[in-house]
């Protein structure tokens, strides 16, 4: 701080100011009439009225000792999501320390500095982190406000709300051009087997190079990951088409519009859609063969979901039987073997052969239907009992082509359920209720088995001995899961304890449907409370390998994954911009998409001026282009002056200060008044009496 002095002249009347007027009037009126009468002394009365109205004014002389206070400017730093594209953050960062370092030199100016990190959906909102800013600051002090920043701001009034110059310094070479794709349209779920409609547009900004320009440009869509369609669309115009969904749990949907030349970044050329497949019914078809005690527990079990829509037949009897059972006690529906098998099969979402033996009910031809409806994408669940191993058993036809397993031998006795290490790692068999990762579950017993051969999938339950139980295998495009024993039915009445059999079975038919949550092999990312969550599983027994995360603007970055569990591993790390996060890990790719389709600071990653053009210019202030220009040199200016100059920014001077002593003395004494009046009297009277 800066001490000073300043002197000024204040009056102090004895005498309200309308009295003295009165009284200056009536003296000048007196002096006017002598003067016109060419009185002796007119002159002499006119000094004596003068004083004494300089007397009755009370003229002082007041010295105050101030202290001249710095003036503040205020530095505002974008830190925002398009602030990480290409080498904007690195230079802002520079010209910010640039900035500090030169405002120190310079005496009387003070600094203040904020940086504004994302704001989400809401976009840059640098002018109302500059009004809580200046809450904190003296206008009289203020000298001006310098904007670090790409000026893709989301809230730049037409006028600033701070009367001081408004100096933008952008970090780039001038106007930059971009190509973008935004969702206009996109629901949020779908039903399974149905289409969805949605609905973009692809545009261009900013200035294009002569020859540059586009009319059209390809759309690539992709569909859980695979390629769907490319598409031609024309730039600025509405492009609306249909995919399928596909299954339910979420639907990836992957839109990428190809580059414009020169474009500052190809970030926002690309767009997530996240749809949420939801199944209307689950379409079930049990056939069971000769009653047993586990029959009821599958229908009860399916009947108990009222999303499922549950065929169920059992076959009491072959039809070659003959033992003179009267017609009044035979069943009058006949088993609809070829709408079942041949013209409705495929309407099905899984099929469960519960102890079922071919008695000549199916045709080889139906047979292989049903081995076609799995190796095109249907799910087969089936359920083996000693049918398996007899003549009649279904591994004789056509559907052993796609059976996981081959019958060996029945062996009978009790044995406990066991998970190894296999079935520790599948989501199928994994943290089932009871079971111990270091411990046999505490499951109660089954007592018949069947020993298979040829085994191929994956055996995620055994016996003690090792012997596969629960078989889960991919065939073709489709699924077929195989148990390998008919005495689960003994957990669901609670025999010896019981056993997870409701649950069991559940993530099965879930399992064989594809429902997301149990694929044994998966990528998965989503965003929680502003972090990426990863999940990996996998029933490999290596370690997890690293992930390379790309934000939505800024370089991607190679992260390591921490096991949890057996077979799964996790990253949790922050993920502050708004957009699509891609998650790859080398052989799958995951996305996680935070806030809206079309989040502001991806709309537009352009470098510009235009935005904050008219604030800048209300305020007298100046916008650069540091890729250009440099950055400015920095002047003190006064408060009317020109703000800025070819290569010099100004910041307004002041002079705000704070007093800090005054003293007040009379500029006519009174003992001088009294010796000037008497003077005055004495000569009028000596002049006037001669």
């Amino acid at each position: 701080m800066t001490n000073t002095t300043a002197t000024a002249l204040h009056l102090a009347p004895l005498l309200p100011v309308w009295g003295l007027a009165v009284l200056g009037a009536a003296a000048l009126a007196v002096c006017v009439w002598a003067a016109w009468r060419r009185a002796r002394g007119a002159v002499w009365r006119a000094a004596l009225f003068a004083v004494l109205l300089l007397c009755l004014g009370n003229p002082q002389l007041v010295r105050e000792a101030r202290t001249l206070r710095p003036d503040i400017v205020l530095l505002v730093t974008d830190e925002s999501a398009s602030m990480q594209t290409g080498e904007r953050a690195r230079d802002a960062a520079a010209a910010r320390d640039a900035l500090a370092e030169r405002i120190a030199r310079l005496p009387g100016l003070e600094l203040r500095s904020i940086t504004v990190p994302e704001a989400g959906n809401a976009g840059t909102r640098l002018f109302d982190a500059t009004a809580r800013a200046l809450a904190d600051i003296p206008r009289p002090r203020l000298a001006g406000v310098l904007m670090l920043t790409d000026g893709q701001v989301h809230d730049a009034p037409s006028a600033p709300d701070f009367d001081a110059p408004l100096h933008v310094l952008i970090p780039a070479r001038g106007e930059e051009t971009d190509r973008q794709l935004r969702i206009l349209e996109a629901p949020g779920f779908g039903m399974v087997g149905q289409d969805v409609t949605l609905r973009v547009i692809a545009e261009d900004q900013g200035p294009v190079a002569p020859g540059a320009q586009q009319t059209s440009a390809r759309l690539t869509i992709r569909h859980n990951g695979a390629t769907a369609r490319t598409e031609t669309i024309r730039l600025g115009r509405e492009y609306r088409f249909t995919l399928p969904v596909t299954h339910s749990g979420t639907n990836l949907v992957d839109l990428e519009i190809d580059p414009l030349s020169g474009e500052v970044s190809t970030s926002n050329n690309r767009q997530i859609i996240s749809i949420n497949g939801v199944r209307d019914r689950l379409r079930v078809l049990l056939v069971s063969g000769e009653p047993h005690q586990g029959e009821r527990t599958w229908r009860r079990l399916l009947k108990a979901d009222a999303a499922v829509d549950l065929v169920h037949f059992t076959i009491l009897r072959p039809p070659e039987k003959d033992d003179l059972t009267p017609m009044n006690e035979l069943s009058l529906i006949p088993f609809p073997v070829r709408e079942l098998f041949q013209i409705r099969l495929r309407d099905f979402d899984l099929v469960i052969f519960d102890r079922f033996q071919n008695r000549g009910l199916l045709p080889s031809i139906y047979l292989e239907n049903i081995a076609d409806y799995v190796q095109a994408g249907g799910a087969l669940l089936f359920s083996a009992g000693p049918e398996f191993i007899g003549v009649e058993s279904l591994a004789g036809t056509p559907l052993a082509q796609i059976l996981p397993a081959q019958p060996g031998a029945m062996i009978t006795g009790a044995f406990r359920p066991q998970i190894p290490a296999t079935g520790q790692r599948h989501p199928v068999t994994a943290n089932l209720p009871g079971a111990h990762a270091d411990a046999a579950p505490s499951w109660g017993p089954w007592y018949r088995r069947i020993t298979p051969r040829n085994v191929r999938g994956d055996v995620v339950m055994t016996d003690e001995q090792n012997v596969p139980l629960l078989v889960l295998s991919h065939e073709g495009r489709g699924r077929v899961a195989m148990l390998l024993s008919d005495q689960i039915w003994l957990w669901s009445r609670g025999h010896q304890g019981g056993g997870p059999q409701a649950e069991l079975l559940r993530r099965v038919a879930h399992w064989l449907m594809r429902e997301p949550e149990l694929e044994e092999e998966t990528l998965a990312a989503r965003i929680e409370a502003g972090r990426l969550i990863v999940e990996r599983r996998s029933l490999s027994t290596a370690p997890p390998p690293a992930v390379t995360v790309t934000p939505p603007t800024g370089p991607a970055v190679t992260q390591p994954l921490t096991a949890t569990a057996p077979g799964q591993a996790r990253l949790d790390m922050p993920a502050p911009l708004p957009g699509p996060w891609q998650v790859d890990d080398g052989t799958r790719r995951a996305f996680a998409v935070t806030g809206s389709a079309n989040p502001p600071e991806a709309r537009d990653l352009r470098a510009t001026a235009t935005r904050l053009a008219s604030a800048v210019q209300a305020s007298r202030g100046t916008i650069r282009f540091l890729g250009t220009s440099g950055l400015p040199q920095i002047r003190r200016t006064a408060p009317a002056a020109d703000a800025g100059g070819a290569a010099w920014i100004g910041l307004r001077q002041n002079r705000d200060y704070l007093t800090t002593g005054l003293s007040v003395s009379a500029l006519l004494p009174p003992w001088l008044a009294f010796i000037l009046i008497i003077g005055l009297a004495i000569t009028i009277w000596y002049r006037e009496s001669r």
